[in-house]
Formats: C-alpha cells, structure tokens, sequence
C-alpha cells in the first residue's frame, strides 16, 4: 500500500479482532455538529467506504439512517457485522473497493470515509463517490487521531513503532488535512466546509496496546513474532513511563463536508 511515498504490505483484515474491540469510535459530538450540516438526518441512504469494522457507518445507523458499508477486506466486515448484531442495527455490506464500487449512479444521499481516505486512490475515490450521490448529496471525510505531544504515551508509542517498523513514517501527525479539500475540489464538489475538535480518550493499558496492535505499523504489516515482540515491548514501557491505568490519550476529531452541485 503506497501513502506519501511510504510502501507497507498493509492488511487491516489480521489484526480484525483488535481493530473491532480497542479501536475507539468517533465521539457522537461528531455525529451532532454533521447534523447541524444535514449530514445523518431523515433516514439518509448512507454509504460508508473503506469501512472498516463500520464505526462511522454504525454510527449512522444507530441514529437511523440506511446505511451500506463497503470494504475490500472480508475479514474486517464479518468483525462489522458481529458488531453490529452487538449494537442491534442493521448495516448491509459489499465487498468491494472504494474506487470502484459497482454501485449504482445516484443511489445515496451521503458517501462518508471514516479514518480511510489517505488509504484510498484519492482522485478516483472522489469520483467514485460524486457517481453514487444523488444531486446536492454530501461527501464527508472524517478522522479521529491521536495526537503525539512532547513526552506523552502517543510519542513515546510511535517512537516504539518506528523502532520495531523502520518503514513506518506516519509519527507526529496533526490531526489535520488540507489537502482533502483540494482533492474534492478538483472532482468537482462545492461548498466545503471543515471542522475540529480535540476529545480525550481513556485507555487501560492493556486496551492502548490492542489499539496499537491494530494499527498500520505493527500487526497490519508486521509478521505475528515481531507483533508479539513489539507488543511486550509496549507492556513494558507501560509499566515504567506511564504507570497510571488507565491513560488518558489525546485525539482530535476532523472533518471535511462537500457538497455533489445539482
């Protein structure tokens, strides 16, 4: 999988059951402020691309909307679907790619990619996505970082990555994309809009080690030894540099909303 220059053998599918259970979903101030902008009101046909084990898309559909999930990753939508029969929603999923869904031409009044679209063919996902939208649909783009500060647990965890994953570069991110806007307006939406917002997150020690299993440095590209290697190695500096349990772990909220012109 290729990002900013950065080649990875990237599979989010096995590391599926820590990617469902520690992977903390977007907070539903979200979901409220992409209500004021009509985004998940009025049982909204939604699809949600680059699923993943459906956070956002489950969102939606709890508040409900009808929702279709799409990834390319098997593995990812069975941990979806038991989620959702946790949650007591309906999601219907489709194995398929984000560049080419195979969907119908104006079939859904929101497209959303949750935590994905740096993953994704980023001029073709967008035309992708202006095809399935209805004339004045919406585009969102969100995601829920975790932000690296001098001396907190998120700079000293991405330090341990990169040791144990040289080909890992995506340490010291701001939580913010600018780039997305030139990318949807190049395809040809209007009225974009953004917005931020910082939310803390507590982890036990043991769920922040699931939540970094279940990242793109360690057991979505890293073989099960090295995974476990590195794994003890977040224990122990766990226990030595950050022995309060849980932790509290910075992340901010970002997202784009663009508009499909009529």
């Amino acid at each position: 999988m290729h990002y900013a220059g950065v080649t990875m053998d990237i599979d989010f599918g096995k590391t599926a059951k820590d990617y469902g259970q520690y992977r903390a979903g977007f907070p539903d101030e979200l979901y409220l402020r992409l209500a004021t902008l009509g985004v998940g009101t009025d049982a909204q046909r939604v699809l949600d691309i680059g699923t993943g084990t459906g956070t956002l898309g489950r969102g939606f559909a709890v508040r409900g909307c009808s929702v279709v999930g799409l990834d390319r990753s098997p593995a990812l939508i069975d941990e979806a679907q038991r989620l959702d029969r946790s949650a007591g929603v309906r999601v219907a999923y489709v194995i398929a790619t984000a560049e080419a869904t195979g969907l119908g031409a104006e079939r859904f009044d929101v497209v959303t990619a949750g935590q994905c679209w740096h993953w994704f063919d980023r001029p073709r996902a967008a035309q992708e996505a202006r095809r399935v939208l209805v004339a004045n649909g919406r585009l969102v783009i969100a995601h829920f970082d975790w932000i690296p500060l001098p001396g907190n647990v998120v700079e000293a965890t991405e330090q341990l990555i990169q040791e144990h994953n040289p080909a890992w570069r995506f340490a010291g991110g701001s939580g913010l994309y600018p780039p997305w806007l030139y990318d949807l307006a190049v395809a040809g939406f209007d009225d974009l809009e953004t917005f931020s917002f910082d939310s803390s997150v507590a982890y036990s020690h043991e769920a922040w080690r699931g939540r970094i299993r279940a990242s793109a440095g360690v057991a979505a590209s890293l073989p099960p030894d090295r995974v476990g290697r590195f794994d003890g190695a977040l224990r122990q500096l766990l226990l030595e540099r950050f022995p309060r349990d849980p932790v509290e772990v910075p992340h901010r909220v970002f997202a784009l909303v663009a508009r499909k012109p009529a």
